[in-house]
């Protein structure tokens, strides 16, 4: 049954490659834990005493709270599939639990330095520098998970409008506006590509040699440019991070942010309200005759 629940995981829920072969090894991992301690008996058969003796085993090892967790997550799905298909009738996860975790909170860079990233950096006027001006100023100004920036086509932007369409997780669509300034730099860039670059293939983003724009060398761009930053991790999703906090910071209603930032859910975007308050508490502590 393992192999049908990876094939529905992929061609009906859509989730990523990466997630699959976490699940898939997430299974095997518990599999060979019922091999080894409960006579090879299989997943299909284990019940909340099977499941129960593995969580504690995976916190015995010391197993962070944050992967014990995705491993509960993954035998939920997986007995919830079973039961779908009716090869189980009782699911053993209904009384496991997940693991408290602490919140981590997202790390973000500064209003100043971020105008100071931006507006006071000379950026060559080649190709290469308007690649990475505009790679800054997009994961920036529209708060894009790097594979959506990656994955963008030139079709895929609207200058009269001021829209992109994006393919984020699970192939959702999305729209997401951009600011006038951003119009010149696009365009400058399209030049500089058209007129520097062979282009291969239809995406927007490409190397020197005319290739798709990988991950590793946006990792490059960003830390490039975030050196003297304040923040502590450079990479392009604390710029999303950066992107979300500021428009909190500045009075964005938190259901806009989250479809802005493309989340399945109000409790992927509320974490960034921590930050928003920090600041409410500053402006009250300076400003409250009683603080």
């Amino acid at each position: 049954m393992g192999d049908s629940f990876l094939k529905y995981l992929q061609y009906e829920k859509r989730y990523s490659p990466k997630t699959i072969l976490a699940y898939q090894t997430d299974l095997q991992q518990f599999q060979d834990f019922l091999n080894k301690d409960f006579d090879a008996t299989p997943s299909a058969e284990a019940n909340h005493a099977f499941v129960r003796s593995w969580i504690v085993s995976l916190v015995e090892n010391e197993m962070d709270a944050i992967s014990v967790n995705r491993k509960i997550a993954c035998l939920r799905s997986y007995y919830k599939f079973l039961l779908r298909q009716e090869v189980i009738t009782k699911d053993p996860m209904t009384k496991v639990k997940m693991l408290k975790t602490k919140k981590k909170l997202p790390h973000f860079v500064q209003e100043a330095d971020m105008v100071k990233v931006l507006d006071q950096i000379e950026f060559t006027t080649d190709f290469e520098g308007t690649r990475d001006q505009l790679v800054l100023e997009l994961l920036y100004g529209t708060g894009m998970r790097l594979s959506e920036l990656i994955g963008l086509k030139d079709h895929s932007i609207n200058l009269k409008d001021r829209t992109l369409k994006v393919l984020g997780k699970r192939n959702k669509e999305r729209i997401i506006p951009f600011t006038q300034s951003l119009v010149n730099l696009i365009e400058g860039y399209r030049k500089a590509r058209n007129r520097e670059v062979e282009k291969k293939n239809e995406t927007f983003f490409v190397t020197e040699n005319g290739q798709p724009l990988y991950p590793m060398l946006v990792n490059r761009i960003v830390k490039k440019y975030l050196k003297d930053s304040n923040v502590d991790k450079k990479s392009p999703h604390v710029l999303r991070h950066t992107y979300a906090t500021h428009l909190l910071n500045k009075g964005a209603e938190i259901n806009a942010v989250k479809d802005l930032l493309g989340h399945a859910s109000l409790a992927a975007t509320q974490v960034y309200t921590h930050n928003s308050m920090e600041k409410l508490k500053k402006v009250f502590d300076q400003a409250h005759p009683k603080a």
